[in-house]
Protein backbone atom coordinates (compact mmCIF):
# COMPACT_ATOMS: atom_id res chain seq x y z
CA UNK A 1 0.00 0.00 0.00
CA UNK A 2 2.75 2.61 0.88
CA UNK A 3 4.46 1.77 -2.53
CA UNK A 4 1.14 2.16 -4.23
CA UNK A 5 0.75 5.77 -2.50
CA UNK A 6 4.24 6.25 -3.26
CA UNK A 7 3.72 5.86 -7.11
CA UNK A 8 0.78 7.56 -7.17
CA UNK A 9 2.58 10.82 -5.56
CA UNK A 10 5.34 10.43 -8.06
CA UNK A 11 2.98 10.32 -10.72
CA UNK A 12 0.91 13.71 -10.05
CA UNK A 13 3.92 15.41 -9.02
CA UNK A 14 4.90 14.94 -12.54
CA UNK A 15 1.43 16.13 -13.96
CA UNK A 16 1.32 19.07 -11.64
CA UNK A 17 4.88 20.59 -12.13
CA UNK A 18 3.43 21.90 -15.84
CA UNK A 19 0.59 23.55 -13.96
CA UNK A 20 2.20 25.12 -11.22
CA UNK A 21 4.86 26.40 -14.09
CA UNK A 22 1.74 27.95 -15.46
CA UNK A 23 0.05 28.92 -12.42
CA UNK A 24 3.33 30.79 -11.45
CA UNK A 25 3.87 32.24 -14.71
CA UNK A 26 0.52 33.66 -14.57
CA UNK A 27 0.42 35.00 -10.87
CA UNK A 28 -1.23 32.58 -8.89
CA UNK A 29 0.00 31.49 -5.83
CA UNK A 30 -0.18 28.93 -2.53
CA UNK A 31 -4.10 30.17 -1.61
CA UNK A 32 -5.21 30.12 -5.07
CA UNK A 33 -3.98 26.36 -5.62
CA UNK A 34 -4.82 25.30 -2.12
CA UNK A 35 -8.50 26.38 -2.50
CA UNK A 36 -8.74 24.96 -6.53
CA UNK A 37 -7.37 21.36 -4.97
CA UNK A 38 -9.99 21.54 -2.26
CA UNK A 39 -12.62 22.19 -4.68
CA UNK A 40 -11.50 19.40 -6.99
CA UNK A 41 -11.08 17.19 -4.45
CA UNK A 42 -14.91 17.66 -3.66
CA UNK A 43 -16.19 17.12 -6.73
CA UNK A 44 -14.34 14.27 -7.41
CA UNK A 45 -15.34 12.81 -4.32
CA UNK A 46 -19.15 13.80 -5.17
CA UNK A 47 -18.63 12.07 -8.42
CA UNK A 48 -17.12 9.23 -7.14
CA UNK A 49 -20.14 8.09 -4.64
CA UNK A 50 -22.61 9.14 -7.28
CA UNK A 51 -21.12 6.37 -9.61
CA UNK A 52 -21.19 3.88 -6.28
CA UNK A 53 -25.21 4.34 -6.38
CA UNK A 54 -25.43 6.90 -3.70
CA UNK A 55 -26.22 10.35 -5.45
CA UNK A 56 -26.18 12.39 -1.94
CA UNK A 57 -23.00 11.63 -0.07
CA UNK A 58 -23.87 13.00 3.48
CA UNK A 59 -20.21 15.33 4.48
CA UNK A 60 -18.59 12.60 6.27
CA UNK A 61 -18.53 10.46 3.92
CA UNK A 62 -17.07 13.21 1.90
CA UNK A 63 -14.87 14.29 4.41
CA UNK A 64 -13.53 10.72 4.62
CA UNK A 65 -13.02 9.71 1.03
CA UNK A 66 -11.27 13.96 0.50
CA UNK A 67 -9.30 13.86 3.68
CA UNK A 68 -10.57 17.51 3.93
CA UNK A 69 -12.34 18.34 7.54
CA UNK A 70 -15.97 18.40 7.75
CA UNK A 71 -16.02 22.22 8.40
CA UNK A 72 -14.05 22.70 5.31
CA UNK A 73 -16.73 20.15 3.54
CA UNK A 74 -19.76 21.72 4.74
CA UNK A 75 -18.41 25.46 2.87
CA UNK A 76 -17.77 23.93 -0.25
CA UNK A 77 -20.82 21.84 -0.96
CA UNK A 78 -21.64 24.50 -3.48
CA UNK A 79 -21.69 24.93 -7.44
CA UNK A 80 -18.74 26.40 -8.82
CA UNK A 81 -18.78 28.55 -11.40
CA UNK A 82 -16.57 28.69 -14.52
CA UNK A 83 -14.52 31.44 -15.72
CA UNK A 84 -13.13 30.30 -19.43
CA UNK A 85 -15.11 28.71 -22.54
CA UNK A 86 -15.48 25.47 -23.06
CA UNK A 87 -13.39 25.30 -26.70
CA UNK A 88 -16.06 22.53 -28.34
CA UNK A 89 -19.05 25.28 -28.24
CA UNK A 90 -16.31 27.49 -30.27
CA UNK A 91 -18.53 28.92 -33.38
CA UNK A 92 -15.09 30.77 -34.60
CA UNK A 93 -13.22 27.60 -33.70
CA UNK A 94 -15.34 25.48 -36.23
CA UNK A 95 -15.57 28.38 -38.53
CA UNK A 96 -12.07 28.07 -39.10
CA UNK A 97 -12.00 24.33 -39.13
CA UNK A 98 -14.53 24.00 -41.66
CA UNK A 99 -12.74 26.91 -43.68
CA UNK A 100 -9.17 24.92 -43.40
CA UNK A 101 -11.19 21.85 -44.59
CA UNK A 102 -12.19 23.37 -47.90
CA UNK A 103 -9.03 24.87 -48.69
CA UNK A 104 -7.01 21.37 -48.17
CA UNK A 105 -9.25 20.09 -51.19
CA UNK A 106 -8.64 23.33 -52.80
CA UNK A 107 -5.93 26.15 -52.26
CA UNK A 108 -7.53 28.47 -54.03
CA UNK A 109 -10.16 28.71 -51.56
CA UNK A 110 -8.12 30.41 -49.01
CA UNK A 111 -9.07 33.35 -50.19
CA UNK A 112 -13.11 33.77 -50.40
CA UNK A 113 -15.25 36.23 -50.52
CA UNK A 114 -16.54 37.77 -47.99
CA UNK A 115 -20.41 37.54 -48.48
CA UNK A 116 -22.55 34.85 -50.13
CA UNK A 117 -21.89 34.45 -53.66
CA UNK A 118 -24.39 32.08 -55.50
CA UNK A 119 -21.24 30.73 -57.62
CA UNK A 120 -18.79 30.09 -55.17
CA UNK A 121 -18.15 29.29 -51.79
CA UNK A 122 -18.21 32.34 -49.29
CA UNK A 123 -16.93 33.14 -45.49
CA UNK A 124 -20.71 33.63 -45.26
CA UNK A 125 -21.95 30.38 -46.40
CA UNK A 126 -18.90 28.77 -44.63
CA UNK A 127 -19.51 30.30 -41.00
CA UNK A 128 -23.57 29.31 -41.62
CA UNK A 129 -22.63 25.76 -41.69
CA UNK A 130 -20.05 26.00 -38.84
CA UNK A 131 -22.35 27.95 -36.74
CA UNK A 132 -25.29 27.18 -37.55
CA UNK A 133 -26.70 30.35 -37.94
CA UNK A 134 -25.99 30.94 -34.21
CA UNK A 135 -24.03 33.96 -34.51
CA UNK A 136 -23.79 36.78 -37.64
CA UNK A 137 -20.55 36.10 -40.37
CA UNK A 138 -19.01 39.61 -39.38
CA UNK A 139 -19.17 39.24 -36.10
CA UNK A 140 -17.33 35.59 -36.86
CA UNK A 141 -14.74 37.37 -39.60
CA UNK A 142 -14.36 40.63 -36.81
CA UNK A 143 -12.82 37.69 -34.55
CA UNK A 144 -10.55 35.70 -36.44
CA UNK A 145 -9.03 39.12 -37.45
CA UNK A 146 -8.62 40.30 -34.19
CA UNK A 147 -6.91 36.82 -33.37
CA UNK A 148 -4.45 37.14 -36.47
CA UNK A 149 -5.72 34.44 -38.44
CA UNK A 150 -7.25 35.68 -41.56
CA UNK A 151 -6.91 38.98 -43.87
CA UNK A 152 -9.54 41.48 -45.56
CA UNK A 153 -8.69 42.19 -49.18
CA UNK A 154 -11.61 44.81 -49.78
CA UNK A 155 -14.70 42.51 -50.69
CA UNK A 156 -12.42 38.86 -50.45
CA UNK A 157 -11.22 37.67 -47.13
CA UNK A 158 -8.05 34.95 -47.28
CA UNK A 159 -6.80 32.68 -44.86
CA UNK A 160 -3.53 33.61 -42.98
CA UNK A 161 -3.04 30.44 -40.49
CA UNK A 162 -2.55 27.02 -40.55
CA UNK A 163 -4.07 25.93 -37.16
CA UNK A 164 -6.73 27.10 -34.95
CA UNK A 165 -4.27 28.45 -32.36
CA UNK A 166 -5.28 31.91 -30.59
CA UNK A 167 -1.98 33.06 -29.55
CA UNK A 168 -3.45 37.00 -29.04
CA UNK A 169 -6.14 35.73 -27.12
CA UNK A 170 -4.84 34.45 -23.55
CA UNK A 171 -8.17 33.74 -22.31
CA UNK A 172 -9.24 30.87 -25.25
CA UNK A 173 -5.43 29.96 -24.77
CA UNK A 174 -5.81 29.11 -21.43
CA UNK A 175 -9.33 27.36 -22.65
CA UNK A 176 -7.67 25.27 -25.39
CA UNK A 177 -4.86 24.26 -22.70
CA UNK A 178 -7.30 23.33 -20.15
CA UNK A 179 -9.47 21.41 -22.49
CA UNK A 180 -7.03 19.65 -24.08
CA UNK A 181 -4.72 18.80 -21.73
CA UNK A 182 -7.47 17.66 -19.51
CA UNK A 183 -8.60 14.85 -22.20
CA UNK A 184 -5.41 13.80 -22.49
CA UNK A 185 -4.97 13.47 -18.67
CA UNK A 186 -8.30 11.32 -18.51
CA UNK A 187 -7.10 8.97 -21.06
CA UNK A 188 -4.38 7.99 -19.69
CA UNK A 189 -6.04 8.12 -16.24
CA UNK A 190 -8.61 5.99 -17.44
CA UNK A 191 -6.43 3.42 -18.87
CA UNK A 192 -4.13 3.31 -15.37
CA UNK A 193 -7.45 2.77 -13.56
CA UNK A 194 -7.83 0.00 -16.25
CA UNK A 195 -11.50 1.47 -17.02
CA UNK A 196 -12.82 0.38 -20.62
CA UNK A 197 -13.13 1.14 -22.98
CA UNK A 198 -8.97 1.78 -23.54
CA UNK A 199 -8.28 4.37 -25.03
CA UNK A 200 -5.73 5.69 -27.71
CA UNK A 201 -2.50 6.98 -25.74
CA UNK A 202 0.65 6.64 -26.86
CA UNK A 203 4.19 8.72 -27.33
CA UNK A 204 7.98 8.57 -28.18
CA UNK A 205 10.63 9.71 -26.48
CA UNK A 206 14.45 9.86 -27.63
CA UNK A 207 17.21 11.65 -26.08
CA UNK A 208 21.10 13.26 -27.04
CA UNK A 209 19.58 14.91 -29.85
CA UNK A 210 20.39 18.31 -31.68
CA UNK A 211 18.66 21.41 -31.76
CA UNK A 212 18.41 20.81 -35.62
CA UNK A 213 17.14 17.10 -34.79
CA UNK A 214 14.44 18.39 -32.61
CA UNK A 215 13.14 20.63 -35.03
CA UNK A 216 13.05 18.04 -38.02
CA UNK A 217 11.17 15.23 -36.04
CA UNK A 218 8.76 18.03 -35.14
CA UNK A 219 7.94 18.85 -38.95
CA UNK A 220 7.33 15.20 -39.44
CA UNK A 221 4.85 15.59 -36.80
CA UNK A 222 3.61 18.66 -37.94
CA UNK A 223 3.37 16.90 -41.80
CA UNK A 224 1.45 13.77 -40.52
CA UNK A 225 -0.80 16.02 -38.35
CA UNK A 226 -2.33 18.29 -40.80
CA UNK A 227 -3.20 15.19 -43.42
CA UNK A 228 -4.88 13.49 -39.69
CA UNK A 229 -5.95 16.22 -38.75
CA UNK A 230 -8.33 16.96 -42.57
CA UNK A 231 -9.02 13.11 -42.34
CA UNK A 232 -10.40 12.84 -38.44
CA UNK A 233 -12.67 16.39 -39.00
CA UNK A 234 -14.19 14.79 -42.14
CA UNK A 235 -15.05 11.88 -40.33
CA UNK A 236 -16.25 13.66 -37.32
CA UNK A 237 -18.10 16.04 -39.64
CA UNK A 238 -19.81 12.73 -41.11
CA UNK A 239 -20.35 11.48 -37.54
CA UNK A 240 -22.31 14.12 -36.33
CA UNK A 241 -24.24 14.38 -39.27
CA UNK A 242 -23.14 17.91 -39.77
CA UNK A 243 -23.79 18.97 -36.60
CA UNK A 244 -27.05 17.63 -35.80
CA UNK A 245 -26.38 15.55 -32.75
CA UNK A 246 -27.93 12.48 -32.51
CA UNK A 247 -25.53 10.40 -29.98
CA UNK A 248 -24.13 11.32 -26.33
CA UNK A 249 -20.39 10.60 -26.76
CA UNK A 250 -18.14 13.52 -27.15
CA UNK A 251 -14.29 12.85 -28.29
CA UNK A 252 -11.33 14.68 -28.62
CA UNK A 253 -7.95 13.79 -30.52
CA UNK A 254 -5.00 15.35 -30.33
CA UNK A 255 -0.90 15.16 -30.74
CA UNK A 256 2.01 16.76 -29.12
CA UNK A 257 5.38 17.32 -29.74
CA UNK A 258 8.16 18.57 -26.57
CA UNK A 259 11.63 19.59 -26.60
CA UNK A 260 13.81 20.78 -23.77
CA UNK A 261 17.97 20.62 -22.68
CA UNK A 262 17.84 17.99 -20.57
CA UNK A 263 19.68 19.82 -18.16
CA UNK A 264 16.03 21.63 -17.66
CA UNK A 265 14.60 18.17 -16.97
CA UNK A 266 12.79 17.94 -13.53
CA UNK A 267 13.31 15.34 -10.88
CA UNK A 268 10.85 13.47 -9.06
CA UNK A 269 10.47 14.06 -5.25
CA UNK A 270 12.40 11.83 -2.73
CA UNK A 271 9.80 10.49 -0.93
CA UNK A 272 8.52 11.07 2.32
CA UNK A 273 9.52 8.75 5.14
CA UNK A 274 7.46 7.72 7.62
Amino acid sequence: MHDRLSWAQSACSRVLRPLVRLALGLGLKHPHLEGLLRNLLLEEALRLWQAQGVPHPNISQLAVTTGLNRKDVTQRVRHTGESLPHTEQSSVARTFTRWLQLAAKDPAYRRLPINASPLEPSFESVALQASHGDVHHRALLDELARLGMVTEHGEQVELTAQGFVPAQDLQTMLAFLGDNARDHLLAAVSNTLGQQPRMLERAVFAEGLTQEDCEAIERVARQRWETLHHELVDQMTHASKGGQKTGLKRMRVGIYTYYEDERLREHDPEPEKS
